[in-house]
């Protein structure tokens, strides 16, 4: 059975919503679970964003109880975390992959919600590179009609509505400019002890997710690709040394951290950056007894909310104001454009409201598909490629 599903949710019927030119289908969670008899399929449109792929999945999906995608979220978290195993492990997914599941949205001015899946059971409140891939899939497949030159709209992440402003030609949507929820910092400069490394000096920052921040050439680590297993392993054992010794909680929503990291680094000569970053994800479960689970896997996006969390903590020291763009380039030299648009407070702590510009494309339209006989109906992890 693929959901576990709680008694709210089994009460939950599936449900047909047609919305502007396309079908958006839900999949009854009523027992024996959502998956039921027979051959089975969800609809899903990938892409990628600088590099960084999403799923976006159109039908198909489990009928989530909730009015709102917070409170899918932590459904889909505590009842049917299998749906996001299915999605992204091996043979259906890959290490990298991401996805985002749509609903219809009971938002103010919003038609379509989503809620985001990563790996390791990380459910963030918000992603940039994400965001970019939906609204992408939205209008390109005629979800949300496109018109051209600029569409606007507005889509519901957990952390609330995401205003969208896409630059449309020929039926392509050629940039994304995203309006992202506030962002702000929770320590600057602070000290922690991490296994090898000793004393490393971060920063902690939430701009969708919460951000530990390294200046890589403090630890002598060197952003280029080649590095990458160095960057993942050192990556994670900071971020959850930074956890365990330094928990932060948002405000308002229940979302504890850090959850992902951020080195930063000197931009490669040539480059027209302002900054370069490479973004640490976690695929599996560090245990300090175990070296091998230390391990995790890179951002291939400059990461959008991660742009937010480095912009918030440069405005903080005040080295970048308002209305001034910030180019952040990926380790594989992809770029997001952000920028910080307004002042504002979370629950009395200083904040800003940052914008993140970046382009997806469409890489394939899917049908992913689960037979009552096959044997991996969740997929699974090696330790080869998965720590």
């Amino acid at each position: 059975m693929l959901c576990r599903a709680s008694a709210a949710a089994t009460r939950c019927a599936a449900s047909t919503l047609r919305v502007h030119h396309a079908t958006l289908r839900s999949v009854s969670t009523a027992a024996p679970g959502f998956w039921g008899e027979g051959v089975k399929t969800v609809t899903a449109v990938d892409c990628h964003a600088a590099g960084e792929p999403a799923r976006v999945i159109v039908a198909g999906a489990p009928n989530l109880p909730g009015t709102t995608m917070l409170e899918k979220r932590l459904s889909m978290m505590d009842h049917c975390d299998e749906f996001r195993q299915l999605l992204l492990q091996e043979p259906r997914g890959y290490p990298c992959q991401n996805a985002n599941v749509i609903y219809p949205s009971e938002a103010e001015g919003c038609d379509y919600g989503y809620v985001i899946l990563e790996q390791n059971k990380v459910y963030p409140a918000m992603s940039g590179h994400n965001t970019i891939c939906v609204a992408t899939a939205l209008l390109e497949t005629g979800m949300v009609p496109m018109t051209e030159p600029v569409t606007s709209f507005a889509i519901e992440a957990p952390a609330g509505p995401i205003h969208i402003t896409a630059e449309c030609s020929h039926g392509k949507v050629t940039s994304v400019k995203l309006l992202n929820a506030p962002a702000f910092v929770a320590h600057l400069d602070a000290e922690i002890e991490v296994p090898e490394l000793g004393k490393v000096t971060i920063d902690i920052a939430y701009g969708g997710m919460w951000y530990t921040i390294v200046h890589a050439p403090s630890i002598d680590l060197d952003l280029v690709p080649s590095n990458g297993k160095q960057i993942s392993r050192l990556g994670e054992m900071i971020k959850v040394s930074s956890r365990e010794q330094m928990p932060v909680q948002h405000p308002e929503i229940d979302y504890p951290g850090s959850d992902i990291l951020c080195f930063r680094g000197p931009v490669p000569a040539g480059s027209n950056a302002d900054a370069m970053n490479a973004v640490v994800m976690s695929n599996v479960d560090l245990d300090w007894d175990r070296p091998e689970t230390w391990t995790a896997m890179i951002d291939r996006s400059p990461c959008g909310t991660g742009t937010c969390a480095v912009m918030a903590t440069l405005h903080a020291r005040g080295e970048l104001g308002l209305n001034t763009p910030f180019v952040h380039e990926s380790i594989i030299g992809s770029q997001f454009v952000g920028e910080l648009v307004e002042e504002t407070t979370v629950a009395g702590i200083p904040a800003v409201v940052p914008t993140v510009s970046g382009r997806a494309w469409i890489t394939q339209h899917c049908q992913i598909v689960v037979d009552p006989s096959d044997p991996y109906p969740v997929g699974y992890t090696v330790g080869d490629i998965w720590g």
